[in-house]
Protein backbone atom coordinates (compact mmCIF):
# COMPACT_ATOMS: atom_id res chain seq x y z
CA UNK A 1 0.00 0.00 0.00
CA UNK A 2 1.57 2.63 -1.31
CA UNK A 3 1.50 6.07 1.08
CA UNK A 4 0.25 9.47 -0.10
CA UNK A 5 0.14 12.80 1.82
CA UNK A 6 -2.52 15.24 0.53
CA UNK A 7 -2.20 18.75 1.73
CA UNK A 8 -5.67 20.77 1.91
CA UNK A 9 -7.44 17.50 2.65
CA UNK A 10 -9.51 19.16 5.05
CA UNK A 11 -10.97 21.52 2.59
CA UNK A 12 -14.25 21.30 0.08
CA UNK A 13 -12.16 19.36 -3.07
CA UNK A 14 -9.09 17.74 -0.57
CA UNK A 15 -11.80 16.06 1.42
CA UNK A 16 -13.22 14.13 -1.69
CA UNK A 17 -9.66 13.36 -2.81
CA UNK A 18 -8.94 12.02 0.11
CA UNK A 19 -12.22 9.75 0.50
CA UNK A 20 -10.88 8.62 -3.24
CA UNK A 21 -7.68 7.47 -2.07
CA UNK A 22 -8.73 6.04 0.60
CA UNK A 23 -11.52 4.14 -1.37
CA UNK A 24 -8.97 3.01 -3.90
CA UNK A 25 -6.61 1.39 -0.64
CA UNK A 26 -4.16 3.85 -0.20
CA UNK A 27 -2.16 4.59 3.39
CA UNK A 28 -3.17 8.59 3.48
CA UNK A 29 -2.33 11.31 5.37
CA UNK A 30 -4.35 13.93 5.14
CA UNK A 31 -1.98 17.51 6.27
CA UNK A 32 -4.07 20.74 6.77
CA UNK A 33 -4.25 23.94 9.24
CA UNK A 34 -7.68 22.51 10.53
CA UNK A 35 -9.28 19.62 11.72
CA UNK A 36 -11.53 18.24 8.69
CA UNK A 37 -15.24 17.61 9.17
CA UNK A 38 -15.06 14.30 8.52
CA UNK A 39 -12.21 12.13 9.47
CA UNK A 40 -11.14 9.38 7.53
CA UNK A 41 -7.43 9.35 7.49
CA UNK A 42 -4.51 10.70 10.21
CA UNK A 43 -4.49 14.42 9.87
CA UNK A 44 -1.73 16.68 10.55
CA UNK A 45 -1.59 20.18 11.77
CA UNK A 46 0.95 22.00 9.57
CA UNK A 47 2.32 25.44 8.09
CA UNK A 48 3.91 24.76 4.75
CA UNK A 49 5.49 27.95 4.85
CA UNK A 50 7.76 26.59 7.29
CA UNK A 51 9.90 24.43 5.64
CA UNK A 52 10.86 22.38 8.56
CA UNK A 53 7.35 21.23 9.48
CA UNK A 54 6.62 20.36 5.37
CA UNK A 55 9.43 18.12 5.60
CA UNK A 56 8.38 16.15 8.75
CA UNK A 57 4.53 16.24 7.55
CA UNK A 58 5.93 14.08 4.36
CA UNK A 59 8.56 11.83 5.54
CA UNK A 60 8.21 8.33 4.46
CA UNK A 61 5.45 9.08 1.59
CA UNK A 62 5.50 7.43 -1.90
CA UNK A 63 3.53 10.87 -3.58
CA UNK A 64 2.14 14.22 -2.45
CA UNK A 65 -1.01 15.82 -3.42
CA UNK A 66 -0.61 19.58 -2.93
CA UNK A 67 -4.08 20.87 -2.85
CA UNK A 68 -3.54 23.57 0.40
CA UNK A 69 -3.59 27.33 -0.84
CA UNK A 70 -5.79 30.02 -0.46
CA UNK A 71 -8.44 29.19 -3.26
CA UNK A 72 -9.03 32.42 -4.71
CA UNK A 73 -8.68 35.86 -5.34
CA UNK A 74 -9.69 38.21 -2.87
CA UNK A 75 -10.25 36.64 0.31
CA UNK A 76 -6.64 38.13 1.90
CA UNK A 77 -4.36 40.84 0.90
CA UNK A 78 -2.90 39.84 -2.59
CA UNK A 79 0.25 39.77 -1.26
CA UNK A 80 -0.27 37.38 1.45
CA UNK A 81 -2.04 34.97 -1.11
CA UNK A 82 0.62 35.30 -3.30
CA UNK A 83 2.90 34.56 -0.28
CA UNK A 84 0.99 31.33 0.84
CA UNK A 85 0.82 29.75 -2.39
CA UNK A 86 4.00 30.22 -3.51
CA UNK A 87 5.90 29.30 -0.57
CA UNK A 88 4.04 26.60 0.40
CA UNK A 89 4.16 25.07 -2.94
CA UNK A 90 7.85 25.73 -3.30
CA UNK A 91 8.40 24.09 0.38
CA UNK A 92 6.22 21.22 -0.86
CA UNK A 93 8.41 20.32 -3.93
CA UNK A 94 11.58 21.05 -1.89
CA UNK A 95 10.93 17.90 1.07
CA UNK A 96 9.29 15.91 -1.72
CA UNK A 97 12.83 16.31 -4.04
CA UNK A 98 14.71 16.23 -0.32
CA UNK A 99 13.29 13.29 0.96
CA UNK A 100 13.61 11.11 -2.33
CA UNK A 101 9.58 11.04 -3.69
CA UNK A 102 9.25 11.33 -7.03
CA UNK A 103 5.41 12.02 -8.06
CA UNK A 104 3.58 14.86 -6.75
CA UNK A 105 0.30 16.90 -8.46
CA UNK A 106 -0.07 20.27 -7.22
CA UNK A 107 -3.03 22.46 -7.87
CA UNK A 108 -3.06 24.99 -10.90
CA UNK A 109 -6.12 26.35 -11.74
CA UNK A 110 -7.91 27.82 -14.60
CA UNK A 111 -7.37 31.42 -13.50
CA UNK A 112 -3.87 31.06 -14.51
CA UNK A 113 -5.05 32.56 -18.34
CA UNK A 114 -5.96 35.39 -16.69
CA UNK A 115 -9.89 36.27 -17.12
CA UNK A 116 -11.02 35.02 -14.41
CA UNK A 117 -10.10 37.84 -12.15
CA UNK A 118 -8.62 40.54 -14.72
CA UNK A 119 -8.83 43.71 -13.35
CA UNK A 120 -9.59 45.12 -17.34
CA UNK A 121 -11.41 42.81 -18.31
CA UNK A 122 -10.78 40.31 -21.79
CA UNK A 123 -11.66 37.12 -23.04
CA UNK A 124 -9.75 34.31 -24.54
CA UNK A 125 -8.22 34.20 -27.68
CA UNK A 126 -9.79 30.95 -29.15
CA UNK A 127 -11.50 28.38 -27.63
CA UNK A 128 -12.29 25.72 -26.66
CA UNK A 129 -8.91 27.60 -24.30
CA UNK A 130 -6.17 24.11 -24.57
CA UNK A 131 -2.78 24.43 -22.31
CA UNK A 132 -1.18 26.38 -25.20
CA UNK A 133 -3.43 29.19 -24.09
CA UNK A 134 -1.01 32.31 -22.99
CA UNK A 135 -1.40 32.73 -19.41
CA UNK A 136 -2.14 36.43 -19.02
CA UNK A 137 -2.98 37.16 -15.31
CA UNK A 138 -3.76 40.22 -13.94
CA UNK A 139 -4.02 39.84 -10.15
CA UNK A 140 -1.68 37.83 -7.22
CA UNK A 141 -3.89 34.55 -7.30
CA UNK A 142 -3.34 33.70 -11.21
CA UNK A 143 0.40 34.57 -10.82
CA UNK A 144 0.74 32.05 -8.11
CA UNK A 145 -0.45 29.65 -9.92
CA UNK A 146 1.74 30.92 -13.19
CA UNK A 147 4.89 30.70 -10.81
CA UNK A 148 3.90 27.18 -9.01
CA UNK A 149 3.37 25.89 -12.76
CA UNK A 150 7.06 26.98 -13.33
CA UNK A 151 8.79 25.83 -9.68
CA UNK A 152 7.41 22.83 -10.76
CA UNK A 153 9.13 22.57 -14.03
CA UNK A 154 12.58 23.96 -11.66
CA UNK A 155 12.02 20.45 -9.87
CA UNK A 156 11.41 18.02 -12.70
CA UNK A 157 14.93 19.78 -14.31
CA UNK A 158 16.83 19.35 -10.79
CA UNK A 159 15.41 16.19 -9.77
CA UNK A 160 13.80 14.15 -12.58
CA UNK A 161 10.47 14.47 -9.76
CA UNK A 162 7.20 14.01 -12.01
CA UNK A 163 5.06 16.93 -11.28
CA UNK A 164 1.53 17.36 -12.61
CA UNK A 165 -0.37 20.53 -12.24
CA UNK A 166 -3.66 20.11 -13.02
CA UNK A 167 -5.62 23.77 -13.82
CA UNK A 168 -9.05 22.92 -12.41
CA UNK A 169 -11.91 24.38 -13.48
CA UNK A 170 -14.68 25.83 -10.90
CA UNK A 171 -14.81 22.36 -8.47
CA UNK A 172 -18.09 21.44 -7.49
CA UNK A 173 -19.06 19.14 -5.24
CA UNK A 174 -22.14 17.15 -5.65
CA UNK A 175 -24.61 19.30 -2.76
CA UNK A 176 -23.88 22.35 -5.31
CA UNK A 177 -25.66 21.27 -8.44
CA UNK A 178 -29.11 22.29 -6.88
CA UNK A 179 -28.01 25.89 -7.52
CA UNK A 180 -27.61 25.32 -11.08
CA UNK A 181 -31.08 26.33 -11.90
CA UNK A 182 -30.54 29.66 -10.39
CA UNK A 183 -27.72 30.73 -13.28
CA UNK A 184 -28.03 28.34 -16.06
CA UNK A 185 -30.22 30.74 -18.29
CA UNK A 186 -28.10 33.96 -17.67
CA UNK A 187 -25.14 33.97 -19.99
CA UNK A 188 -23.73 37.14 -17.95
CA UNK A 189 -22.96 35.06 -15.40
CA UNK A 190 -19.81 32.54 -14.84
CA UNK A 191 -18.71 34.16 -17.86
CA UNK A 192 -15.41 34.83 -16.39
CA UNK A 193 -14.51 31.24 -15.99
CA UNK A 194 -15.85 30.16 -19.71
CA UNK A 195 -18.98 28.65 -17.93
CA UNK A 196 -16.47 25.61 -17.16
CA UNK A 197 -17.08 23.35 -13.98
CA UNK A 198 -15.64 20.00 -12.61
CA UNK A 199 -16.85 17.90 -10.17
CA UNK A 200 -14.93 16.89 -7.21
CA UNK A 201 -15.00 13.48 -7.64
CA UNK A 202 -13.72 13.56 -11.21
CA UNK A 203 -11.12 16.08 -10.00
CA UNK A 204 -10.30 13.43 -7.53
CA UNK A 205 -10.20 10.63 -10.02
CA UNK A 206 -7.52 12.88 -11.85
CA UNK A 207 -5.28 13.29 -8.94
CA UNK A 208 -5.10 9.72 -8.62
CA UNK A 209 -4.62 8.62 -12.36
CA UNK A 210 -1.88 11.19 -12.06
CA UNK A 211 -0.26 9.84 -9.25
CA UNK A 212 -0.26 6.39 -10.72
CA UNK A 213 1.03 7.58 -14.11
CA UNK A 214 4.84 7.67 -15.34
CA UNK A 215 7.00 9.57 -17.44
CA UNK A 216 5.02 12.75 -17.72
CA UNK A 217 7.66 14.78 -16.58
CA UNK A 218 6.20 18.60 -15.42
CA UNK A 219 3.33 18.74 -17.33
CA UNK A 220 0.22 21.28 -17.23
CA UNK A 221 -3.35 19.56 -17.72
CA UNK A 222 -6.88 21.34 -17.92
CA UNK A 223 -9.83 19.75 -15.94
CA UNK A 224 -13.21 20.80 -16.72
CA UNK A 225 -16.73 18.73 -17.45
CA UNK A 226 -17.03 17.87 -21.27
CA UNK A 227 -19.87 20.09 -21.48
CA UNK A 228 -20.50 23.71 -20.11
CA UNK A 229 -22.24 24.28 -16.67
CA UNK A 230 -25.12 26.68 -18.90
CA UNK A 231 -28.22 25.58 -20.57
CA UNK A 232 -27.60 27.83 -23.73
CA UNK A 233 -25.29 26.60 -26.17
CA UNK A 234 -21.99 27.55 -26.33
CA UNK A 235 -21.93 29.30 -29.50
CA UNK A 236 -24.68 31.66 -28.20
CA UNK A 237 -23.05 31.77 -25.10
CA UNK A 238 -19.54 33.50 -27.17
CA UNK A 239 -21.67 35.65 -29.52
CA UNK A 240 -23.67 36.71 -26.04
CA UNK A 241 -20.73 37.53 -24.27
CA UNK A 242 -17.41 37.74 -26.16
CA UNK A 243 -18.29 38.32 -29.57
CA UNK A 244 -14.97 39.32 -30.82
CA UNK A 245 -13.86 35.50 -30.62
CA UNK A 246 -13.72 34.33 -33.63
CA UNK A 247 -11.49 31.27 -33.50
CA UNK A 248 -13.48 28.07 -32.91
CA UNK A 249 -11.23 25.17 -33.00
CA UNK A 250 -14.01 22.92 -32.26
CA UNK A 251 -17.44 22.43 -34.37
CA UNK A 252 -19.57 23.45 -31.36
CA UNK A 253 -23.03 22.54 -32.28
CA UNK A 254 -23.79 21.92 -28.38
CA UNK A 255 -23.43 22.47 -24.99
CA UNK A 256 -19.36 21.89 -25.30
CA UNK A 257 -17.31 22.77 -23.00
CA UNK A 258 -14.53 25.83 -23.50
CA UNK A 259 -11.97 24.95 -21.64
CA UNK A 260 -10.74 21.55 -23.24
CA UNK A 261 -9.64 18.80 -21.54
CA UNK A 262 -8.36 16.53 -24.14
CA UNK A 263 -4.51 16.75 -23.42
CA UNK A 264 -5.66 14.83 -19.32
CA UNK A 265 -7.88 12.38 -21.53
CA UNK A 266 -4.85 11.30 -23.65
CA UNK A 267 -1.99 11.57 -20.93
CA UNK A 268 -4.08 10.04 -18.26
CA UNK A 269 -6.97 8.03 -19.75
CA UNK A 270 -9.28 10.35 -17.80
CA UNK A 271 -12.52 11.12 -18.46
CA UNK A 272 -15.24 13.29 -16.57
CA UNK A 273 -17.97 11.12 -15.40
CA UNK A 274 -20.35 13.46 -13.33
CA UNK A 275 -22.42 16.16 -15.15
CA UNK A 276 -24.98 18.59 -13.60
CA UNK A 277 -27.93 17.76 -15.95
CA UNK A 278 -27.61 14.15 -14.75
CA UNK A 279 -26.93 15.14 -11.15
CA UNK A 280 -30.15 17.30 -10.96
CA UNK A 281 -32.33 14.53 -12.37
CA UNK A 282 -30.78 12.52 -9.30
Amino acid sequence: MKKVVITGGSGMLGSWVVRHFVEQGYDVLNVDTRQPVESLCPTLIVDLEDLGQTYGALAGADAVVHLAAIPRAGMVPPEVTFRNNVMSTYNVLEAAAGLGIRKAVIASSESSYGICFAVHPFGPQYVPMDEAHPQLPQDSYGLSKVVNEATADMFYRRTGMQVVSLRLGNVIPPEWYERFPSFIHKPEERERILWSYIDTRDAAEACRLAIEADGLGSVALNLASDETSMDIPSRDLMSARYPEVSDFREPMQGYETLLSSEKAKKLLGWQPKHKWREQLDK
